[in-house]
């Protein structure tokens, strides 16, 4: 037996083929190699010690490799040799023994899971691709456009013959094109409402052949935490439609990099990539859950993407509905401070069991402007008590800033804020509104304003400028007096807007002035430059010396 088993070592040579792996478009699974867990649980065949005796006969050709559990112990390791490898499967009889089957194939992997795939299955016919073409505004020259682009994206049918995408893929549009899955038509569709806050936009298509033999998404409740998701879409690599899958790792107040604001957020493992954007998020019962909309590109981060959940999406919906268009998600309109320090809260005037966090400013143009003051305390936003780290109870087990609180309100509600102000407390019904900034995030569609007079361009300041103008890294290379105003200066006024000279057409008048560029001036003696304004306006072939806007 121990010359049949070497015999059968020479007749075995060459590299062992690799593990077999079974790819779909809808599940991805693999069969576990020898280095995995299942490993752990095979044993070196041994028949008797004179095999084991036996010294290994190597054939000519590459050294076998062989595997080892994670403790490295020597016994342990499985010969490259050993049945298992040799297509000779192991066998335990009902009566305790064991012995071998000969030329028995390689176990293979489990079959999918076509139970999950079929609760997924209805629901990604309701998932559209989205083409857009986009004609953004020239920042350096307000009074044209830039030369037009086009993108394709993801998004969703759901209930009242609407989709659901992401803000950002249809910024700017000038046309925007719907084609469903396994269809080669592209319906042109009409955009209803853009949130620029939450990255959502909601689009409808008027041709009813687009609606046929398709069933709208339904949304599910907020998932907890290791939640399976799956992200459905059409991301670069491909025209079909693709998914991939993942679990809910985090769930927090996030920043939304598209809003330039701080919304709830649902961090996955899923790949995000780009054309991603807008599909939808299902849970495990074919229900969406969420709207991918951005991903974390880091060199020491790996699969991390974001989602928009469904309080968010139902936030943006019900305001629609309600409103007729979208309002947005209102603030609180102060800058507070954590109460972590003893000592700082006995200056504060706070008793032991008392919790909040400290005003530090108020905006000016907020309604709450009249009632809280600097260094008041607030103790609780609607009857939910705030900590002294700035967090409500959330979930089981979980906290959540309280600006969660302040987000599930809508423009124009009211909110019953608690203080201590000089040992005293004092309750507050206040208002809530909108977010405005001295400069701000977006300019939701509009060209950009701007005013010219003897040569000189005005321009307002907004973030698409400031970028537009210093690139992505806006915030490290524009000047240093706007960038402290943009992070830190409030307006004091609702139609506040900050002003600068972005640029100076050559004329005689506005001889010395050429190389002003983005500048705070103060401007003298109009009179004369009001009168030269004509000529350099035709000398530059510029159709108007302000904006629609300023016009009106």
């Amino acid at each position: 037996r121990v010359a049949q088993k070497m015999g059968e070592n020479k007749r075995k040579r060459g590299r062992q083929p690799k593990t077999p792996v079974a790819d779909t478009m809808d599940l991805q699974y693999s069969n576990p190699g020898p280095t995995s867990a299942a490993a752990d649980d095979v044993v070196a065949p041994t028949t008797n010690t004179a095999e084991a005796a036996e010294p290994n006969r190597r054939g000519r050709g590459r050294p076998r490799k062989s595997a080892k559990h994670p403790g490295g112990d020597s016994d342990a390791e499985i010969s490259a040799a050993s049945p298992e490898r040799r297509g000779i499967g192991r066998f335990h009889d009902h009566n305790g023994g064991d012995g071998c089957v000969v030329g028995a194939a390689e176990v293979p992997p489990p079959p999918p899971r076509w139970e999950s795939v079929a609760k997924v299955m209805p629901s990604m016919d309701a998932v559209v691709k989205v083409f857009c073409v986009h004609t953004e505004p020239n920042f350096s020259l307000p009074w044209q456009r830039k030369r037009q682009y086009s993108s394709s994206s993801s998004g969703f049918i759901f209930a009242g013959r609407r989709v659901l995408t992401n803000a950002h893929s249809v910024e700017h549009h000038t046309q925007v094109k719907l084609k469903k899955r396994g269809s080669d038509t592209k319906y042109l569709a009409t955009v209803l409402a853009i949130g620029n806050e939450c990255d959502i936009a909601m689009l409808t298509v008027s041709d009813n052949e687009f609606w046929e033999g398709v069933s709208p998404v339904e949304f599910g409740d907020l998932p907890a935490l290791q939640d399976a998701v799956t992200v459905v879409g059409y991301p670069i690599g491909g025209d079909t439609i693709s998914v991939t899958s993942g679990v809910v790792s985090r769930m927090e107040i996030l920043s939304y990099v598209h809003g330039s604001t701080e919304l709830l957020g649902l961090q996955i493992d899923a790949a995000i990539n780009s054309g991603n954007s807008g599909g939808p998020a299902f849970n495990d019962k074919g229900k969406c859950v969420g709207i991918a909309f951005q991903s974390l590109k880091h060199e020491d981060a790996e699969n991390i993407g974001y989602v928009i959940p469904t309080p968010v999406i139902m936030h943006f919906i019900q305001d629609y509905e309600k409103n007729g268009s979208y309002t947005g998600f209102p603030i609180l309109g102060i800058e507070w401070q954590k109460m972590e320090n003893p000592d700082l809260r006995v200056s504060m005037g706070m008793g032991p069991q008392q919790k909040g966090v400290r005003i530090k400013r108020v905006e000016p143009t907020a309604p709450e402007y009249n009632a809280l003051k600097p260094s008041d305390i607030i103790l609780s936003f609607d009857g939910v008590k705030i900590a002294n780290d700035g967090t409500v109870p959330f979930r089981h087990g979980e906290r959540i800033g309280f600006s969660y609180l302040v987000s599930q309100k809508y423009t124009g509600d009211n909110a019953l804020v608690k203080v201590l102000r000089d040992s005293k407390i004092f309750e507050f019904n206040i208002n809530l509104a909108t977010h405005k900034r001295l400069i701000p995030a977006h300019i939701k569609g509009k060209p950009p304003p701007y005013y010219i007079v003897a040569g000189f361009v005005f321009s307002a300041i907004s973030v698409p400028y400031l970028r537009s103008e210093y690139g992505k890294d806006y915030e490290f290379d524009a000047p240093v007096k706007i960038l402290d105003k943009h992070l830190h200066a409030m307006a004091q006024s609702v139609d506040e807007q900050l002003v600068v000279v972005s640029q100076v057409l050559v004329a005689d008048i506005n001889i010395g002035y050429e190389d002003i560029v983005n500048t705070q001036v103060v401007v003298l003696q109009t009179k004369n430059a009001k009168a030269a304004t004509l000529d350099i306006l035709t000398t530059h072939c510029i159709p108007s010396a302000m904006s629609d806007d300023l016009k009106a």
